[in-house]
């Protein structure tokens, strides 16, 4: 009836209360069917109202039931007793009074019937209660545990949901009879053992209760169930209701964040892979809110006191790269959006956002936890070396603290960072960006020696900006402490780790880091305004300031030290304008404040700024470059003001007032900066290929020094000037951005080397005088500095740059024989060993002398005839020469006193261009050179093996300059020996070629032809002009040897060996001159078969137009001497219509039509040594 009519139950609670009592007193009969019926009434009377019954009863008869309902449920057998009863349990812990009953009540002593069997024999009665409990205790934990204790999972499932329904209504009430009770115990127990999703979600709900009370932790509940529970968690991820993944998340966050520290929780490395496999589940699960959860129970994780030893770092890894994984996925919402949708969250897409902006957060408050325990392992050596890692393992880098930290920095740098700038670009939310910059700073810790790289990517990617906006959006007005706080500790890192790359290397570099430590720390936490604000706060006159780092004029100078420190990584806050004119007003500010004094630091910034700034302002007039100047004075050194940037150097050239008291000092420091960053990437044996390609090629600050000498050009005096007076190596760097400068091909308004070359005359008449000095006794001061080598070498740049053949050679002819007049004098006087010195003074002899105009070439080789000194430093550089290279008989000189070969280059140049200008002027020899014949012509004979090419060449240049004389100078006093010449009396042949003689004609044709098979250019050609002239001298002296030097088998040889190898070789200029020259002396001395026909079919497959204007010179020749030649087997018509017409081909050719040639004024630089093209020209036969 109570089932069919729904208002029987109302009824009987409302009028018929006598009946329920009566119906209570059915349950104390010992019939348990009548219990199960009268309870089954009881059910339906409380379900059949809605639950609004249990109010309307009577207090006393409710009361009653609870007390009866406790005492059946304990001594129930039947199975339809205990299900009634276990139903009516659950209707009435749904109600808190009943709940204070069910749970107060004492404890009444009763036996539990064994007989009946429950559901189909396969769970078994609730066993007899053996467990006499004390009066004071409460019966229902104990009732509840029996119930899961049973092998009915329904029953087991009902009792988890009413314990978690009591638990519910004051957890803090009745957590502890339960836990007292050891109901957790038994519930960790169901886990392991659950299958079904409804015991699952009920355990975990009653356990997340049970862990609010501190006694679940302190009788060890949580460390017996924490293998059970990640069991648990592992087989419930696998099922399709989410809420109990969330539940089983939510107890293993709670239990992870409630333990108390002194008690480990996973003790051993299996437990906490067990446990982070767990949480890697939860958080790759599709669903964003257990991810959520996930991520939650990860940040617990993440505390130090549930870390197992070893630390196990590679599986906190997976955690990070799991959480940072999910972020692709996030739907972040627009602010936009926000505001159109008039009710976000009923669309799909805003649940989404929302959704993901909750995981968001608690992703970074999971990842600010993994690098706080990175933090906190590096603060502790066992941690951090991690010494319990089994020495078995095999890649240990991979599971190191330092593996977690790159880590660490890498997610960060790769998806947190864009992930929330995404958002913040949409909506920024200050509880994200307190965790976001909070992590940023912590970075910072984790891996100091990465930080420089990852600070210079974050400002450069206008990260000033952007948490400076976020300051003054969300921080003003004292709100959001704590993202303010954050955000001025990433602030003033980023800061720190910067300031190194602009703070110039000096005692007080350490002073002023922490003067700007101290500025940021004091200032930012008040910096909440708008960078559009930042203006007017510069502009402000604040007056005395009380604290020494704090206050307006303090803000002040924190804001200059940002702005400088942004722009240096291209991070512009304000406009250059407004930039340029507020510090300008600044620096005025405090100089009409006299007590205050403006910081070092702060001036550099200040000096910094107005140079980046300067091209897009106004220029100064007198009143702010009088500020600046007196701010830059008020600085002891200016070293410490300077920062390494090209502006600066512009904006102290760009001004006179500025540049004439703070130039000379910029350049050496710029100078000295990029000294010491050759010095480190230099390696030790001398210079490379590489070396040689960074000459060719300047580095970007010499670069910028040329830009800055062709706008300024009054920097080159101030580079000459170190130049004279600096040490080296920064000596060395002003002489080679001079050299670059001289012989570059940029356009300047200034004829530099007519500049440059009366300074160098000024500084060679003040070593003449030193010099002087010395020999009279007279002694060098000891802060005196050697510049005599670069100032020689910046003289032999200039002269290669504007040769004397060159127009303005007759507008300074008194200054160019000045300059070689005191050269020569300090070449005769410093030691053959000065090489340093000695050897661009020759090159500079040489060169002028070679280059010199015909109508000036006697004074210039009479003026250096006429220098004893020179003529002894020659003599005393052949004279090691000869010794060096004479035979075992000759005294032993030691290879340290043997001058370099080349010097020896120089000395056989010089005394060649000498010898040769003498004869031709028949000028004035004071002191002649004694010089060995037999000597060089062992050299080049046994010798050339052994011999640099290039000294070589210049010995082949000075013996045909004595050849063309014959031997006969009255400079050189040429002396032989044996090998050359025969015993005395001297045959017919050996007196006519004196000192020569026919054995050592024989020797250096020999000779000759050897050096012509090295293919060298410079040994090529010195070869044939050399074997020029020893022919013209055996046709003056003795024709009959000239034939017979022409016509020997080796000549025969060594021709068929030049043109045999290819074409190439048969337009060689020397080649076709060497041809012409035989065919001069011998017309039989070169067939026409195949010889010169191959040379001719050579030069047709490569076509006149093709040759070089030497080369086109040399075969002119060459045709014209087959055309005067008698030839075996003489020319037919063909050949002779054939010559003809090349030789018009040769005559129609203009010399700009031919390939491009050397100029004979080209100054060439093979190593150190300077070669006149001139004097390597192919000579013409005579």
């Amino acid at each position: 009836m109570v089932e069919a009519v729904p208002n029987v139950a109302h009824c009987l609670v409302t009028q018929f209360v006598l009946l329920l009592e009566h119906l209570c007193s059915a349950l104390l009969y010992p019939d348990e069917a009548l219990k199960a019926s009268a309870l089954y009434v009881w059910l339906q009377v409380f379900r059949a109202v809605g639950g609004s019954s249990a109010k309307s009863l009577p207090v006393a008869i409710r009361d009653r039931v609870c007390v009866l309902l406790r005492q059946t449920l304990a001594n129930a057998g039947s199975a339809k007793l205990i299900k009634n009863s276990v139903g009516l349990l659950w209707l009435l812990v749904q109600h808190g009074e009943t709940v204070s009953v069910l749970m107060n009540s004492p404890y009444t002593p009763t036996m539990w019937d064994q007989n009946t069997n429950l559901y189909n024999n396969s769970s078994q009665t609730l066993s007899q209660n053996s467990e006499r409990q004390c009066t004071e205790q409460c019966q229902l934990p104990l009732i509840l545990k029996q119930l899961l204790l049973s092998a009915d999972e329904t029953l087991q499932v009902a009792s988890a949901k009413c314990i978690a329904s009591v638990l519910v209504h004051s957890p803090s009430q009745y957590c502890a009879p339960f836990i007292k009770a050891d109901v957790p115990e038994f519930l960790f127990d169901r886990l392991a053992s659950a299958n079904s999703e409804m015991m699952l979600w009920s355990a975990y709900s009653c356990l997340v209760l049970l862990t609010e009370d501190p006694l679940f932790f302190s009788q060890c509940h949580s460390i017996y169930g924490v293998e059970s529970l990640v069991h648990s968690l592992k087989e419930a991820l696998q099922m399709s209701n989410l809420e109990v993944h969330k539940q089983g998340l939510l107890l293993l966050t709670l239990i992870l964040e409630r333990q108390p520290p002194s008690v480990r929780l996973l003790p051993s490395a299996p437990v906490f892979v067990a446990v982070s496999e767990a949480v890697v589940a939860g958080v790759s699960s599709p669903c964003l809110l257990v991810a959520t959860q996930g991520a939650s129970a990860a940040s617990a994780l993440f505390r130090l006191n549930h870390q197992s030893l070893p630390v196990q770092y590679r599986e906190i890894e997976r955690l990070v790269e799991a959480v940072s994984s999910r972020f692709s996925e996030l739907h972040l919402l627009s602010s936009g959006r926000q505001r159109s949708s008039g009710s976000v969250k009923r669309s799909g897409l805003s649940k989404k956002a929302f959704r993901s902006e909750g995981f968001l957060l608690q992703a970074l408050v999971c990842f600010q936890a993994a690098c706080r325990l990175a933090e906190e392992c590096a603060s502790d050596p066992v941690l951090k070396e991690n010494v319990f890692t089994a020495p078995v393992k095999t890649s240990q880098t991979e599971d190191s603290l330092e593996s977690l930290c790159h880590c660490l920095l890498h997610c960060c740098d790769s998806v947190w960072i864009p992930t929330v700038t995404r958002m913040c670009e949409r909506a920024a939310n200050p509880h994200i960006l307190q965790k976001f910059y909070s992590i940023l700073a912590s970075q910072f810790s984790l891996l100091p020696r990465l930080m420089p790289l990852f600070a210079n990517k974050l400002s450069s990617s206008g990260f000033y900006r952007l948490t400076l906006e976020h300051k003054g959006l969300f921080c003003a007005a004292s709100r959001n402490v704590e993202l303010n706080a954050s955000c001025c500790d990433f602030l003033q890192k980023l800061s720190m780790c910067l300031l190194p790359q602009s703070e110039a290397p000096s005692e007080s570099h350490q002073q002023d880091v922490e003067e700007i430590e101290n500025l940021l720390l004091h200032n930012l936490p008040s910096l909440c305004c708008p960078l559009s604000d930042w203006p007017s706060l510069l502009y402000e006159n604040p007056g005395p300031q009380l604290s020494e780092h704090s206050g307006p004029r303090s803000t002040q100078y924190c804001l200059v030290v940002i702005l400088h420190l942004a722009f240096q990584q291209g991070d512009r806050l304000l406009p250059d304008q407004t930039v340029f004119s507020s510090v300008l007003w600044l620096l005025h500010s405090v100089q009409e404040q006299v007590s205050c004094v403006l910081p070092r630091c702060v001036l550099r910034s200040a000096l910094y700024l107005l140079a980046v700034t300067q091209d897009n302002s106004p220029s100064l007039d007198r009143t702010p470059l009088n500020c600046i100047n007196t701010a830059l004075s008020s600085c002891q050194s200016f070293s410490s003001l300077y920062v390494h940037h090209p502006a600066l150097l512009h904006f102290i050239c760009r001004y006179p007032e500025l540049a004439e008291k703070f130039g000379a000092a910029v350049l050496e420091l710029w100078l000295t900066k990029q000294t010491r960053a050759v010095t480190d990437v230099a390696e030790p044996g001398g210079e490379t290929k590489e070396d040689q390609t960074q000459h060719q090629k300047p580095d970007k600050e010499t670069v910028d020094l040329l830009n800055l000498i062709e706008k300024y050009p009054a920097v080159v005096i101030t580079l000459l000037d170190m130049l004279f007076v600096r040490q080296p190596p920064l000596a060395d760097r002003a002489y080679a951005v001079l050299e670059l400068l001289l012989q570059g091909e940029r356009k300047y308004e200034l004829d530099l080397c007519a500049k440059v070359r009366p300074v160098l005359l000024k500084a060679l008449r003040q070593f003449s005088l030193e010099m002087a000095g010395r020999a009279l006794g007279e002694r060098r001061p000891k802060e005196t500095v050697n510049s005599l080598p670069l100032v020689l070498k910046l003289l032999c740049v200039t002269q290669a740059t504007d040769p004397p053949l060159t127009s303005s050679y007759s507008k300074m002819n008194e200054l160019h024989f000045k300059l070689l007049y005191h050269v020569s004098n300090i070449a005769g006087r410093i030691t053959s060993t000065n090489t340093e010195s000695l050897l661009p003074a020759l090159n500079y002899l040489y060169c002028g002398l070679s280059l010199c105009p015909e109508h000036c070439t006697d004074r210039a080789v009479s003026m250096l005839l006429s220098n004893s000194g020179l003529m002894d430093q020659l003599q005393t550089l052949l004279s090691s020469s000869s010794s060096s290279s004479s035979s075992s008989s000759a005294p032993y000189v030691s290879p340290s006193l043997q001058p370099p070969s080349s010097l020896l280059c120089c000395s056989h140049l010089l005394l060649s261009s000498l010898i040769t200008l003498q004869h031709a002027h028949t000028a004035q020899v004071h002191r002649s050179i004694g010089w060995s014949l037999d000597t060089a012509v062992q050299r080049l004979l046994l010798q050339k093996r052994s011999t640099d090419n290039l000294l070589l060449a210049s010995n082949l240049r000075l013996l045909q300059a004595l050849l063309d004389v014959d031997l006969e100078s009255g400079l050189v006093s040429v002396t032989t020996g044996p090998g050359l010449v025969g015993p005395r009396p001297l045959g017919f042949q050996d007196g006519a070629l004196y000192p020569l003689g026919f054995r050592g004609a024989q020797c250096l044709t020999i000779a000759l032809s050897g050096l012509l098979f090295q293919k060298h250019e410079l040994l090529l050609r010195a070869s044939v002009n050399c074997l020029s002239s020893l022919l013209g001298f055996l046709q003056r002296k003795s024709h009959i040897t000239a034939k017979y030097v022409v016509c020997h088998p080796w000549t025969r040889f060594l021709l068929c060996c030049l043109i045999g190898p290819g074409e190439s070789c048969l337009v060689h200029p020397a080649i076709l001159r060497l041809i012409t020259l035989l065919l001069k002396h011998s017309s039989t001395a070169v067939p026409l078969e195949p010889d010169l026909l191959r040379v001719m079919e050579a030069v047709e497959k490569t076509g006149v137009k093709e040759l070089s204007q030497e080369a086109s010179q040399a075969f002119r020749l060459l045709l014209t001497q087959v055309q005067s030649s008698v030839l075996q087997p003489p020319l037919t018509e063909e050949h002779k219509l054939r010559l003809r017409k090349m030789l018009e081909e040769l005559s129609l050719q203009t010399p700009a039509q031919s390939s491009t040639s050397t100029s004979t004024s080209t100054v060439l630089h093979v190593g150190d040594v300077s070669v006149c093209w001139s004097d390597f020209t192919l000579m013409t036969p005579g």
